[in-house]
This record gives structure tokens, C-alpha cells and sequence, in this order.
């Protein structure tokens, strides 16, 4: 077995000494935790909830695509959010990338998340 370092040029860059993902070589994508950063910026996306979980998934398609793999392709997902209070709004945009054919999926409330994101989703695919 061998991995290999994803490193997602449209993907925000990593605030810590982690990779964007990892490809372990076996066919399987392992993505870190993804939060609501403008690559453009490096700043945390403003709008609240909706426009958070709309920026980790695109950043999560683009280190997805970095690795080879795409949303159709992803077996498993967590969500990390604020507050479940925001279950009903992130499950809709959820839908919209992971709902046909539904990943596996926890979803759990934590005390806080990096830059005081509202959510952080990390993702493994299949390659």
C-alpha cells in the first residue's frame, strides 16, 4: 500500500499540518474536515448557515476532483455543526450534492469549530 498527498489548488489552503486528502491507493479518498473558507480570501464565507454549507461543498468538489473522485463517488460523510438547530437548512443543500443514492452520514453538535465556522464536513470517496 502507498498514499499519496492530495493537494487541492482550488480548495482553500490547510490551517494546520494536515493534507486536503489523502488517496490511501487501495481506491479509497480520505478528505479532511472542510469549513466555510473562500479560497480567494482565506476568510470565513459570510450569510449564515446556507451560504456556509453551499462553500464546504465546494470545497469539498474541489479536493474531491483533485483526487480523482467526485460526490457521486462518496461512501461516507460526517457533519460537524454549531448548533442542530441547523439540521433541517444543511440537510436541503445536503441533499442537493449527496442525495441520490446517499452516502452514509453522521451528524454531530460540537463546541466550536475552526475560525467559528457554523459547520465542517469531511468526506471518504471512492477513487
Amino acid at each position: 500500500m502507498s498514499k499519496k498527498v492530495i493537494h487541492a489548488t482550488n480548495a482553500p489552503a490547510a490551517i494546520g499540518p494536515y493534507s486536503h486528502a489523502i488517496d490511501t491507493g487501495l481506491g479509497f479518498i480520505f478528505t479532511s474536515g472542510q469549513i466555510p473558507v473562500d479560497p480567494a480570501t482565506g476568510e470565513v464565507v459570510e450569510g449564515g448557515i446556507e451560504a456556509q454549507t453551499e462553500q464546504v461543498f465546494a470545497n469539498l468538489k474541489a479536493v474531491l476532483e483533485a483526487a480523482g473522485s467526485s460526490f457521486d463517488k462518496v461512501v461516507k460523510a460526517t457533519v460537524f455543526l454549531q448548533d442542530l438547530k441547523d439540521f433541517a437548512a444543511v440537510n436541503s443543500i445536503y441533499a442537493k450534492y449527496l442525495g441520490t443514492d446517499s452516502p452514509a452520514r453522521s451528524c454531530v453538535q460540537v463546541a466550536g469549530l475552526p475560525k467559528g465556522s457554523l459547520i465542517e464536513i469531511e468526506v471518504i470517496a471512492l477513487k
